[in-house]
């Protein structure tokens, strides 16, 4: 058990998955490499049965991690209940690790269904479940997230001079009023959906928050969406409604937009800067 994950787990981390899956052995290494986050998947004994399951793992500044738990604390069981969301085994926060179901089906990102209108129907029902679970007022919110961005402009980036300071002055004049959010997953694209035949199913909750549900579309709208509005359409028919407010979609395009830049920026990864760059161009363009 010392070495069946490659070196990818801390000894706490594997010692955990040992206690619970004492054969565990590797099937596939599906972690993102630019981050500090660990995803395996791995088959062996549970609960005297073998299973195929998911590790997720990360280290001290990994706080996905954090928020996936939280998420799975409930507020999956909507989707869980009917396959479409993974359930979650065992976690110990302390060490930042979990065992989930593993779910069949290949990421949506990349292949034919990421064009097909059936796709966004279905990922727009399965949105409209997660955050139809509760609703409430926070009075704070945009006021955090608008912090946020300004923090990361503090930071390293390549943000032209004159575009970071419009963009301050539009966050430091935002009048951040109470906002209504909902449970969100944070990253609802096809990189986090599955397909498996027919049938799509959701992955990935470490962005999980409460926030408004707008925000859910956001990257959607800068990516897919772009050209097609027919995807656009079908999503938001399943979803119901269209929770896009024009005053905050703009301020959340701008954050959205800000953090793309200047995150991608920080572990490197070049496609996803320029993604940043032009959402953040497209986004000062509303104002």
């Amino acid at each position: 058990m010392t070495d069946w994950h490659g070196g990818r787990l801390s000894a706490a981390q594997s010692a955990w998955v040992g206690e619970r899956m004492p054969d565990a052995v590797l099937v596939r290494d599906m972690s993102w490499h630019l981050v500090a986050s660990t995803v395996l998947h791995v088959r062996g004994s549970l609960g005297g049965e073998e299973v195929d399951a998911v590790v997720k793992a990360g280290d001290a500044t990994n706080h996905h991690i954090d928020r996936e738990i939280a998420a799975h604390a409930g507020w999956t069981d909507e989707l869980v209940s009917t396959r479409h969301a993974a359930r979650l085994l065992d976690a110990h926060d302390g060490e930042r690790v979990m065992l989930l179901d593993y779910l069949p089906g290949a990421l949506v990102e990349g292949t034919d269904a990421e064009a097909h209108i059936g796709t966004y129907a279905q990922a727009g029902a399965l949105l409209r479940r997660l955050h139809d679970q509760e609703r409430r007022v926070d009075a704070e919110y945009e006021a955090r997230v608008n912090a946020r961005a300004l923090r990361w402009l503090d930071g390293e980036h390549r943000v032209d001079a004159v575009v970071a300071a419009r963009a301050r002055s539009i966050l430091s004049r935002d009048p951040a009023p109470p906002v209504e959010v909902v449970p969100t997953h944070g990253d609802w694209q096809p990189r986090n959906w599955l397909a498996d035949g027919d049938v799509v199913r959701v992955i990935d909750f470490g962005r999980f928050a409460f926030r408004p549900a707008a925000t859910d579309l956001v990257r959607l709208a800068a990516q897919q969406w772009r050209g097609r509005p027919d995807l656009e359409a079908a999503f938001l028919a399943s979803y119901g409604d269209d929770p896009r407010d024009a005053d905050r979609s703009r301020m959340n395009a701008l954050r959205e937009a800000i953090g793309t830049a200047c995150w991608a920026f920080q572990v490197g990864d070049a496609p996803f800067e320029a993604q940043g760059h032009r959402m953040l161009d497209a986004a000062l363009r509303a104002f």
